[in-house]
């Protein structure tokens, strides 16, 4: 099957135990993809998530799933709602407003904040979006650019405003 859009994900590093993302391509998950094509062209209803979940993985994935999640030592995956508060128009980066840019570009308009670790973590390689705090339908993933091992009292990693960039290829 085709795909019919790609994301590009774009994580900056940040201060502390900040996690550092990704510069390459990624597509869309399986699952997204068929509903895509489902509601877009065969005319099917698709119930858009209110709240999307970011999770850590210690293992990569594929567009079928995610990798092997954190578990253990408070790891939790992280519930950001989706609204044009939480995140940025295609217009750019803080904006709250419906998109009209022509970029395709959307970013995290506030901090994205994992619970501090307990336990070790592990190494951290890559991050997945889900519709669901717990199993639930994975959405997109993509491997961060640079790994980042989390041990027990490491600060609570996290992703800065602005710093998780979706780009639907257009």
């Amino acid at each position: 099957m085709q795909r019919i859009k790609q994301l590009f994900l774009t994580l900056s590093l940040v201060t502390l135990c900040l996690l550092s993302g990704v510069s390459s391509a990624t597509s869309l998950s399986n699952y997204l993809e068929n509903k895509l094509i489902d509601t877009f062209l065969r005319g099917q209803a698709y119930t858009m998530p209110t709240t999307v979940y970011v999770a850590l993985a210690t293992t990569s994935g594929s567009d079928a799933a995610c990798g092997t999640e954190v578990t253990g030592g408070s790891y939790a995956r992280v519930a950001v709602t989706s609204s044009m508060a939480n995140w940025a128009g295609t217009q750019g980066a803080g904006t709250t407003v419906a998109s009209s840019g022509t970029g395709g570009t959307t970013s995290n308009n506030n901090v994205i904040t994992f619970p501090s670790p307990t336990a070790n973590w592990g190494q951290v390689v890559e991050f997945c979006v889900f519709d669901a705090s717990t199993s639930g339908n994975l959405l997109f993933r993509e491997a961060l650019t640079t790994n980042k091992t989390i041990n027990n009292g490491d600060a609570a990693p996290s992703f800065a405003a602005g710093a998780l960039t979706l780009q639907i290829d257009n």
